[in-house]
Parts: structure tokens; C-alpha cells; sequence
């Protein structure tokens, strides 16, 4: 298949290096033209861990570092890994695991230190947090977003980019302005799985054709994602690795050339600080 004259970064996605696909996902996002991956390690659950402190979660980051590594190595471009605790860990641990929300939060604060930690170290790009997009009570919500805070507290202490699990919205100003008042600019705050209109962070957009024409006739600075799950019951689930690739090309055929480069070169540069042209290479 003919080379994409860009670089290509699925900004969300995940691989489970032991029951998924794993590296024959980043095969397949290399093959139709794929460059840089932002790997986001995939609930603590998912590979069987159940912490009961914030240094079990160290377990589920080392995991996720040595696939990153080996995908790194078959792309031509760079993997990066983003670190943080999925928010549907709450529910986990006070429905399953008769944890107080207060007791699940500092857990979950914990498991958040322990990913800055590998920020801090230069082992990881950025953090992930987030709050429920289901419903739960509202001690549960007031938990959440005590978490969310922190991280956000902690991507301002390490200048890093904080990629948010959120409900569906357009307008979280709100959370950018909990960003900016803790330090950490609102554009460094990422919204994965967002529609193509979002007040406050940066989004990080789902690679529906009419979501991403929509971004595209906008400045808005925004971001791909598949959020690929990598789960053997759920193949293809969200998105394949593929679609960035195929979105892309489709996007460069239909004259969006300028929203190509905003969402692969300018916008990662911005949030993220990485450089994809110059971590390209032939």
C-alpha cells in the first residue's frame, strides 16, 4: 500500500500483551500506514490484577511498558505509553470489593502516584484518569472527581498531558478550570472518546467519518482515537487498529490536508511535546 506523506498517530488505543491481539494490532496499524501510538495500559482488572495498594498497579504499568516497547519497535514512528487508573475501578471496588468510596479514592489516588512516578522517570508520556460515565451515587461521583483532581493535580506538578475517561459531553469547562486552577493549561487536558464539539479540554476524537469532517471544517485543535480494546470476546471493539490509518487517507483524498497536519504533527506538539515528524523515520 502506498505510503502516507504524514505521520499517523491513533492517539487511544489499547494492548493486552498476553490474551489480545497485541503486536499484530500494531502490524496491522503499520501496514495501512500507521506511525505513533499513545498505548494507554488497560484496566487494572483486565490483567487480573486487583490492588489493594498503589504499588499493585505497578504491575499493570510494567506490563504495558514491555509491549509498548516492542511495538516501538516495529513502528516507524514511536509507541508511548500513558499510565493512570481506569475510573471504572471505583465501582469494582465498592459494589464488588465493599470498599467506602473515601477508601476506594485514596486507592485510587495511590495507583495515580505510582503512574506519575514513571512520568516523572521518563517511562511514560502522560497520565489517565477520568470519572464514571455511568450513573452512581453521588458519593461515588464526589469520590471520582476527587480523583480526577489529583491527577490533574499531578500532570501539573510533572508538565505532563492528562487523558480524561469522562460521560459524554461537550461542555467540560468545568474540569478544564479544575486543570488551570492546579496549574496544568486546559489544552494539555485530553478528552478520549470525544464527539467533534467539546468545550474546555482538547479532544480526542472517534474516528466516525461524520464526527471527523465535522472537526475538520473547524481550527479546533483535536486529536484520533480507535480506543481499540484489544479484547479476544470483542474483536475490533471500539474501533480496529486500522481506522486511523484508513480515516486519514480518506481524509487526504477529500481535501483536508491542513486538518491531517493540525491533528497528527501541531496538535500532539502542543499537548503532548512530542515532535511526530521528527520521531519519523523511512
Amino acid at each position: 500500500m502506498e505510503e502516507l506523506d504524514t505521520p499517523v498517530l491513533d492517539d487511544h488505543l489499547h494492548l493486552d500483551p498476553d490474551a489480545g491481539r497485541g503486536l499484530e494490532a500494531v502490524r496491522d496499524f503499520r501496514r495501512l500506514g500507521g506511525t505513533h501510538l499513545l498505548v494507554v495500559n488497560k484496566p487494572s482488572w483486565h490483567l487480573d490484577v486487583e490492588p489493594a495498594t498503589g504499588d499493585d498497579f505497578r504491575a499493570v504499568f510494567d506490563r504495558t511498558l514491555d509491549i509498548v516497547a516492542d511495538a516501538d519497535d516495529l513502528l516507524p514512528g514511536r509507541a508511548w505509553p500513558v499510565l493512570g487508573v481506569h475510573p471504572g475501578l471505583i465501582s469494582r471496588l465498592v459494589d464488588d470489593r465493599e470498599r467506602s468510596p473515601a477508601e476506594a479514592r485514596d486507592l485510587m489516588c495511590a495507583g495515580l502516584d505510582a503512574a506519575a512516578d514513571y512520568v516523572d522517570e521518563g517511562r511514560a508520556l502522560a497520565l489517565k484518569s477520568g470519572r464514571p460515565h455511568y450513573e452512581v451515587s453521588d458519593a461515588v461521583w464526589d469520590a471520582s472527581n476527587a480523583v480526577l483532581r489529583h491527577a490533574l493535580e499531578l500532570g501539573a506538578g510533572l508538565d505532563c498531558a492528562v487523558q480524561l475517561h469522562t460521560e459524554a459531553s461537550e461542555d467540560l469547562t468545568e474540569v478544564a478550570s479544575w486543570a488551570e486552577d492546579r496549574g496544568l493549561p486546559a489544552n494539555r487536558v485530553v478528552k478520549h472518546y470525544a464527539g467533534p464539539t467539546l468545550a474546555g479540554p482538547t479532544p480526542s476524537v472517534m474516528c466516525r467519518k461524520e464526527w471527523l469532517r465535522e472537526v475538520c471544517e473547524t481550527d479546533t485543535p483535536f486529536l484520533m482515537e480507535t480506543d481499540f480494546v484489544d479484547d479476544p470476546d470483542r474483536p475490533g471493539a471500539v474501533m480496529g487498529p486500522k481506522t486511523v490509518p484508513r480515516r486519514v487517507r480518506w481524509l487526504l483524498e477529500e481535501g483536508y490536508d491542513d486538518a491531517v497536519h493540525r491533528a497528527h504533527v501541531e496538535t500532539p506538539a502542543r499537548v503532548y511535546g512530542v515532535d511526530t515528524e521528527a520521531t519519523l523515520t523511512a
